[in-house]
């Protein structure tokens, strides 16, 4: 295949080994809201502009490293290929050694819906067994609203989703989370947060 990126490879989806074992399932319907919505002669062009980066591992597989979100709600919509673009070929090396170097990289978040670190061997094996994480769905909400921009620090908004898990009840978050939200939104802005990437809050009050 000819294409304007020499890394560049069509792909399967639903081989696609994922990097974390979670995502935040409000913003994997709204990505399948965005697709629906979209004409299908825009489609290809949307696909051939919103590549999976990813590491070749052990056995010759994929695993991506970014767009966990974009992969399950184009696979729920019943997209069956895209593209990868690679990071790094390490399909030579064997997975302890490889799984070394992805979190030296942090190209890896095995960290589960309650927060946890999880062995590596606990990752899914494809997109469509990732499981919910409901303050990763709070993370993306208060991002979209203006609470911090997106930033490229890897992983960036499960450390906010973190952030929200000790200082927002789940019950609460369930029960209300329109409350949630606001609540969200108010702590972002707060010295509490002023270590997470992205932080918006006043500069001048760190100053004592």
């Amino acid at each position: 295949m000819t294409t304007r990126h020499q890394h560049l490879f069509k792909v399967e989806l639903h081989k696609l080994r994922p990097t974390q074992l979670t995502v935040g399932y409000a913003e994997v319907q709204a990505k399948r809201g965005l697709w629906t919505g979209m004409a299908k002669a825009r489609r290809q062009e949307f696909l051939k502009n919103h590549w999976f980066p990813a590491v070749l591992g052990p056995g010759n597989n994929h695993y991506i490293v970014d767009h966990h979100h974009l992969g399950l709600a184009l696979l729920e919509e019943k997209v069956t290929s895209s593209y990868v673009v690679l990071l790094k070929d390490l399909s030579m090396i064997d997975k302890d050694e490889f799984w070394t170097l992805m979190d030296h990289h942090q190209w890896v978040h095995p960290y589960d819906a309650k927060g946890k670190r999880r062995a590596v061997t606990d990752l899914p094996k494809a997109l469509t067994d990732l499981l919910d994480d409901p303050y990763r769905s709070l993370a993306g909400e208060v991002r979209h609203a203006g609470g911090f921009p997106k930033d490229a620090t890897p992983f960036a908004e499960f450390l906010w989703a973190d952030f929200f898990r000790r200082r927002i009840k789940l019950s609460q978050l369930k029960r209300d989370p329109a409350a949630c939200l606001v609540q969200a939104i108010a702590l972002c802005h707060s010295l509490e947060a002023a270590h997470l990437p992205g932080w918006s809050g006043q500069a001048e009050a760190l100053v004592a």
